[in-house]
């Protein structure tokens, strides 16, 4: 494989209205790549994609949607092809987490994020890799987590969602080797968005640590431009050697730790430090 021309391409990212998605919808137009972008907040779309038309001169379409959902996938593919765009390239920023003992939090707030998180990302991936497959020159980013590497106590179904994602996005890298598609699992740590306000467990440390979007796309541009793309990505180097460190303790031993830095970030000097993203 030779490094992604993204002049000619369209790529679709869902969660493009903040955040990693915006940074990569900035990132891709400037690369010379149409955009569809998806979120439900229609009205940030519009601006984004008017920032981008006037910044790159590239395509720009917005399809609002509620990606929790069901078949929310195949939704965005009928209105893609009802607006006559062929999609090439399908990165997946959408999702969301939630923060409490499981035994504290709410069922139907679970349902949604898993709704998110999992089911309408690998029903938006089944939705287009015919087409990405197709093009021959496709790309499929999936974004997971460094939460995705160990069990992360009062975030067990966040941090298992973005287990599945790394795995199920590795399995479609090996099964799309020779179909000249792309794919990667993207893992960041901590990350300047909105997840924390989102997750209602906002660090009083202002941000300190937290990777920007900008470090998050980089890396993921990085990978995808190798000759041999890798399965997935963890984004920073404390990030992968962490990952390789986890690789050396039992399950056990990675739980019990975990469930000790659960308990410093919440009790030790009040403030919220957890890496999750």
């Amino acid at each position: 494989m030779s490094g992604v021309d993204w002049r000619g391409q369209t790529t679709l990212v869902t969660g493009a209205s903040a955040g990693i998605g915006a940074e990569f919808a900035r990132r891709l137009a400037a690369r010379g790549s149409d955009l569809v972008l998806v979120a439900r907040r229609a009205e940030r779309l519009t601006a984004l994609a008017a920032e981008l038309t006037a910044a790159s001169g590239v395509r720009v379409d917005v399809v609002p949607a509620d990606l929790s959902r069901p078949a929310a996938g195949r939704a965005l593919a009928a209105e893609v092809d009802r607006l006559g765009i062929a999609v090439t390239g399908v990165v997946n920023c959408a999702g969301f987490g939630t923060h409490g003992p499981f035994h504290h939090e709410d069922a139907d707030r679970l349902a949604e994020m898993i709704a998110v998180d999992v089911t309408a990302l690998v029903d938006v991936s089944r939705a287009f890799v015919d087409r990405l497959r197709a093009s021959g020159t496709g790309v499929l980013v999936n974004v997971a987590s460094m939460a995705a590497y160990v069990p992360s106590p009062d975030m067990a179904v966040y941090a298992a969602s973005k287990a599945f994602v790394l795995s199920f996005t590795e399995a479609l890298w090996a099964e799309s080797r020779d179909s000249g598609l792309r794919v990667l699992a993207l893992s960041p740590g901590a990350t300047d968005t909105e997840f924390f306000e989102v997750l209602g467990n906002d660090a009083a440390d202002g941000g300190r640590g937290r990777q920007s979007p900008e470090e998050v796309v980089t890396t993921a541009f990085r990978a995808l431009d190798r000759r041999t793309p890798p399965p997935s990505v963890a984004v920073g180097r404390a990030n992968r050697a962490a990952v390789r460190l986890t690789r050396l303790l039992t399950r056990r031993r990675v739980v019990l730790l975990m469930a000790r830095l659960t308990e410093r970030a919440v009790t030790g000097d009040g403030t919220d430090h957890r890496a999750a993203a």
